[in-house]
Formats: C-alpha cells, sequence, structure tokens
C-alpha cells in the first residue's frame, strides 16, 4: 500500500500571531517537504490547484517541475488539476513535460475542484459545471492515448489530426480522478477505466465503502482491468495521541473555520474537532500508531491501494509539518506494511 502527502501551499494568518507566510517562502517549504518525502520513503507528493491569496500553489506542475530536480523516485502528482477550467491541451503538454523531467514519475489527477474562483478567472460559467469536467476529461484522455486527436466539443475549439507533443515517459501517463462522494463521479471514473481518489475530509470514513464498490463495479462494467482507490484525508502526527491532537486543534479549526464563514458554516467546536478525531472520524491523527490502525481500518474498508495525508491544512510550524511527514515514513509505513 502507497503512502503520501499532500498539500494546496496553504498561507493563511497564524491565528497566535497574526503573520501570513508569503507564497516564496510556502513554496520553498513544499519543496522541502517534497524532498524529505523522498528521504523517508514515501511513494507520492501532490500539489493541489488554486487561485487565491491563501494558496500558494496556481501552478502545480511548476512546482512539481522543481521538485522534480530535487529528487530521484518519489512519484509526483497534482492534486488537483481543476480541469474543468483549464485547456486540456495545455494540461496535458504540461504534465508530459513533467513526466519527461521527472523520468517517469508524472500523475495527473483531475477534479472539479471544491472552490470555484477559477470559474470567473478562466471565462467559464458555473451552469456549464459538470459539462465543462466531462468534455474535457475526454479530450485529456484522448491526447493522452493518441499522438494524433480528432476531437471535437462545445467548449473548446476543434482538432482535426492534429499532433500534440511532447509524448510522456510513461504509456500511458496517470490520470487519476478525484472525487468527493457524488456517485455519478464515481460511476464517470470506473466507467473510463481510471483510478479514483476519494477526498474524505468529515464524517465516517466507513461510510464511502460504498462509492469504493460502486467504482469498481464500474471499472468491470467497462471493460476494464481493476483500477486503484485511494483516500485523501486531513491528519497530522506528533509522538503521541494527546500532543498530535492538542498541537493540530488551532491551526486545523482556524483554517476550517475561516472556509466555513465563506461557505456558511459555524466555526468547528472543540466538540466537532474531537468527533473528527475520534477512531472513526475523518482526521487521520495522533501517534505513528494511532494513524497506522485509521489507515489500515480504512483498507479493510474501502479497500484502498493509497493513502495520502494532508498535513499542512492550516498554520502548523514548518518543522512541525516536516516531523509528521517524517513519522509517517519511518514509523506509519513500517506499521501498514506489516498490518
Amino acid at each position: 500500500m502507497e503512502l503520501g502527502i499532500t498539500t494546496f501551499a496553504e498561507t493563511y494568518p497564524d491565528p497566535a500571531t497574526g503573520r501570513t507566510v508569503s507564497h516564496q517562502e510556502r513554496l520553498a517549504e513544499v519543496l522541502e517537504e517534497i524532498e524529505l518525502a523522498e528521504q523517508v520513503g514515501l511513494a507520492v507528493y501532490g500539489v493541489g490547484e488554486h487561485h487565491r491569496a491563501d494558496f500558494a500553489a496556481s501552478a502545480p506542475g511548476m512546482v512539481l517541475a522543481a521538485a522534480a530536480a530535487r529528487t530521484r523516485s518519489i512519484r509526483l502528482s497534482s492534486a488537483v488539476t481543476v480541469l474543468s477550467s483549464a485547456d486540456p491541451v495545455r494540461v496535458f503538454q504540461e504534465y508530459a513535460t513533467l513526466d519527461l523531467l521527472s523520468n517517469g514519475r508524472a500523475e495527473l489527477m483531475a477534479g472539479r475542484g471544491s472552490f470555484i474562483e477559477s470559474f470567473p478567472l478562466f471565462g467559464y460559467s458555473l451552469s456549464d459545471y459538470d459539462e465543462l469536467f466531462a468534455e474535457k476529461l475526454e479530450l485529456l484522455l484522448a491526447l493522452r492515448d493518441n499522438e494524433r486527436v480528432t476531437w471535437s466539443g462545445r467548449f473548446r475549439p476543434a482538432l482535426e489530426d492534429q499532433p500534440v507533443y511532447p509524448r510522456p515517459v510513461q504509456q500511458p501517463l496517470p490520470v487519476w480522478v478525484a472525487v468527493g462522494g457524488t456517485p455519478e463521479s464515481v460511476i464517470r471514473a470506473g466507467l473510463l477505466g481510471l483510478p479514483m481518489a476519494l477526498a474524505i475530509i468529515g464524517g465516517q470514513p466507513a461510510r464511502f465503502a460504498p462509492l469504493a464498490d460502486l467504482h469498481r463495479r464500474a471499472v468491470e462494467q467497462g471493460g476494464h482491468s481493476p483500477q486503484p482507490v485511494a483516500v485523501h484525508a486531513h491528519g497530522y502526527l506528533a509522538a503521541t495521541t494527546d500532543q498530535a491532537e492538542r498541537d493540530y486543534y488551532p491551526s486545523y479549526a482556524g483554517a476550517m473555520s475561516r472556509l466555513g464563514r465563506e461557505r456558511g458554516w459555524g466555526a468547528m467546536t472543540p466538540e466537532q474537532y474531537r468527533a473528527l478525531a475520534a477512531p472513526d472520524g475523518s482526521l487521520v491523527i495522533g501517534s505513528p500508531a494511532r494513524v497506522a490502525e485509521k489507515i489500515l481500518a480504512m483498507r479493510e474498508a474501502l479497500g484502498i491501494e493509497r493513502f495520502m495525508l494532508h498535513v499542512s491544512v492550516g498554520t502548523l510550524p514548518h518543522k512541525d509539518v516536516l516531523r509528521a511527514i517524517e513519522l509517517l515514513g519511518t514509523e506509519v509505513a513500517p506499521l501498514v506494511a506489516a498490518g
């Protein structure tokens, strides 16, 4: 089972000091995180795409290309690429280039995005939310699977026997679909024969088992070979579970409350936090032993082949993020492998 890390390169104000890390500083920290993740044996690092002041990575492919020059073995993925508001031709070219630079370590995780700022930025209407993703995923897969492409659609000029370069090292370039819990998205990924990443950021992970099963059935219905399922979840590690839960709360609650205000939710309460951090909750947090138990429970319930931990949700000190990454690779990974 593969373990990895994801980030959105967050730059929220520190709730204690009010200081906000600059985008330059945060991106330098992300590169340090990727280097450490490789050193401790983690399989993959993913960078998400956002177009807001409180996230530094609007161009994940650029960040991952910089990481490719500093690493040798870790897989480098978007997490996610907001395909609905992107040009699939340019996306394919960027990740094919990343694959060449990294000697075959690039992955592309396509999603519709949990934020909407990219739609007005690039001139798309939210009324076309579902159609945009379906059409652009279709084109992306055509580009991946064919050197010359003939294609037409509603949202982009047609291509007529158009060659698209460069071609990646990996044939085919890995394309995952990120899903937040919509059954239609799960079915689409399965019917297309694509691996799926489930974003579990609330509730009880075991309740997502029907979606994992639905994906496997759709893969089979589509006539494809079995495809992996991954989970992306928030969490944190420290020497003890009490320490991890205590240290993570100010940062995590501050970040989630900030996002909640934008979406009409209330501020996160200590009671809500404790429910998320409970053994059956979605926060993968605690000592290495507790975190390993939660990952193994997800594997048992969902049949996942990859788990990706999103540590830097809020404003944790960089040294604490690095320590959590180190613990995931050096202490959690052996426990998961033995389990």
